[in-house]
């Protein structure tokens, strides 16, 4: 249980960071915000790809499931990009 904790919270950092980095939004964001982004992104993607009828979500970490929390970051930042005009944090 704690390892599938601190395994969301890494993968979650490192999506939201490259999410960030891709959306030129880093400077305007913290870890925390990272982290969150990167955790809701992954619901997001996983929720997208599902639309595709991929399934990436197992249990384990695999390279599928940080490019799907990094497509839903993304999707996360646009979305928040376009509703706040250009500003995220």
């Amino acid at each position: 249980m704690i390892t599938s904790f601190i395994v969301w919270i890494i993968v979650g950092a490192l999506a939201g960071w490259i999410a960030s980095m891709i959306m030129k939004t880093d400077a305007q964001m913290g870890a925390f915000a990272n982290i969150t982004v990167g955790i809701v992104g992954a619901l997001i993607g996983g929720w997208v790809v599902s639309l595709f009828g991929v399934d990436v979500v197992d249990g384990a970490f695999r390279f599928e499931s940080l490019l799907t929390a990094i497509l839903g970051s993304v999707i996360l930042l646009a979305i928040l990009k376009a509703v706040r005009g250009g500003r995220v944090a």
